[in-house]
């Protein structure tokens, strides 16, 4: 990888303001930098676009390696799989264990948060209905006590950004308020609670709803339970898996018309095969069968995560579900850098940020990805 120090020119940049055609985008360094006409280094990229790096906020593995391993090297091969498909920030989530197991995979996951590889972690249970479990360990399940739930904090020394939990257990509202209370980011999800209780939660401070649809009760007209909760108040983002698997396109298309382009973040829920390929994997204390890119669990057949990476989630966004290419980079990068607070260092391609950028071509296949001024993937 080298460093970046050129002007690229001749694509379509997408701005915050909207689509610049024949566009450029000047790096020095580790940042973008205002246009500087001087120069004479350039890379022609006509015919291309420019967009701002992809950010994943729940993403547990990847190029055949898990982030719940217990293997620093086995996670650094996750994250270099998923850089090279656009996602030049994630969180490491983590599937249910028991409390210890957890602690101690908290504490590598923080030393790669501290060294710059990983943004933060996202626990991912335990504190999850068993009535909604998905892929989660029916007997590692527990009620989100706000004592157990500081116990993973504490283990990730500043490090933890998001806590999904089921709000209707015993214990669940206080965890919220108390997630609030330090900053991290209480999600919604893996629950079976009515559509009272899931208000009651976003007053206590919960902000996310975790892959909206999957894993919590449908949305009946007597009974619209936390899906309806979840989409009417702005204070909440939305994650939704676009892979054509979890979300059928109509579903998709009325959440990101109902939350609006500002409140949706495409994640991929992605597991050990992305980017690896089929096969049969461990997801935690869980056996998975891939087959045509589709998990599932061995025993049962939930679907068990996805295969799916982020530069197939924004190419399926534009060519099958429709969306303007600026409403696809709200939800894959800005929305994401502003749910973590680090918008004023990524999410967009402004003077002063980090210059984390995707290149695709006509088609809005990938052919690029710079991060931090360095190209993972050079076009």
């Amino acid at each position: 990888m080298t460093a970046a120090t050129s002007v690229l020119t001749g694509a379509r940049v997408v701005l915050p303001g909207g689509v610049v055609e024949d566009g450029r985008v000047t790096v020095e360094g580790r940042s973008i930098i205002a246009d500087d006409p001087r120069r004479s280094s350039t890379r022609d990229l006509t015919g291309h676009w420019i967009v701002p790096g992809f950010i994943d906020i729940h993403v547990h593995g990847g190029g055949g390696a898990s982030f719940s391993s217990g293997d620093a090297e086995a996670v650094l091969t996750g994250i270099a799989t998923h850089r090279r498909h656009g996602t030049t920030t994630l969180l490491a989530s983590t599937v249910t264990g028991d409390l210890d197991d957890l602690s101690r995979q908290a504490a590598l996951l923080s030393e790669l948060v501290e060294q710059g590889d990983l943004a933060g972690i996202h626990f991912e249970g335990p504190f999850i209905s068993p009535h909604r479990r998905g892929a989660h360990k029916p007997s590692l399940l527990r009620d989100p006590h706000p004592s157990d739930v500081r116990k993973l904090l504490d283990a990730a020394r500043g490090t933890a950004r998001m806590v999904t939990l089921a709000p209707e257990l015993p214990g669940g509202l206080d965890s919220v308020r108390m997630l609030a209370e330090h900053g991290v980011i209480a999600a919604v999800g893996h629950t079976d609670a009515a559509y009272e209780a899931t208000l009651q939660a976003v007053e206590a401070g919960a902000t996310v709803a975790t892959h909206l649809f999957n894993a919590m009760p449908s949305l009946l007209h007597r009974a619209p339970g936390p899906i309806a909760a979840l989409l009417e108040d702005e204070r909440v983002t939305v994650e939704l898996i676009n892979d054509g698997v979890h979300l059928h396109p109509a579903v998709l298309e009325m959440a990101f018309r109902s939350a609006g382009a500002d409140r949706v973040a495409f994640i991929t829920d992605a597991m050990d095969a992305a980017g690896f390929g089929d096969g049969r994997y461990l997801l935690g204390p869980m056996e998975v069968d891939v087959v045509d890119g589709v998990a599932r669990l061995v025993e049962g057949g939930s679907i068990a995560g996805s295969t799916l990476t982020l530069d197939t989630a924004f190419k399926r966004a534009v060519t099958v579900d429709g969306l303007p290419v600026a409403d696809a980079v709200r939800a894959l990068s800005a929305n994401p850098a502003r749910l973590l607070g680090a918008y004023d260092r990524i999410g967009s391609l402004e003077p002063g940020k980090d210059a984390d950028l995707v290149v695709l071509d006509a088609s809005f296949d990938l052919v690029g990805v710079m991060r931090k001024g360095s190209w993972v993937v050079e076009p």
